[in-house]
């Protein structure tokens, strides 16, 4: 797999509480935008990151924005 799956069209808006979080980058995770083990074998790894405060977030789900984990409005592009 070279490219990722585009989970969606557009990002996931969410409020999301300090912790660490593994955004899934292959497009194939059930539980988007988050990581859930469907990338083994593509080649592609997840992106962890760290939340330090409670804040909202626009997550990328196309999958191919250019300030993963987050929406950059690449979406747009494709």
């Amino acid at each position: 797999m070279e490219k990722p799956k585009i989970a969606a069209g557009e990002p996931l808006k969410k409020m999301m509480k300090p912790g660490s979080y593994f955004w899934c980058a292959c497009g194939l995770s059930a539980s988007q935008p988050f990581c859930d083990g469907s990338h083994v074998g593509t080649g592609i790894t997840p992106v962890e990151t760290r939340i330090e405060e409670e804040k909202e977030v626009y997550w990328c789900m196309c999958k191919h924005s250019h300030s993963k984990p987050f929406c950059d409005g690449t979406h747009r592009k494709l």
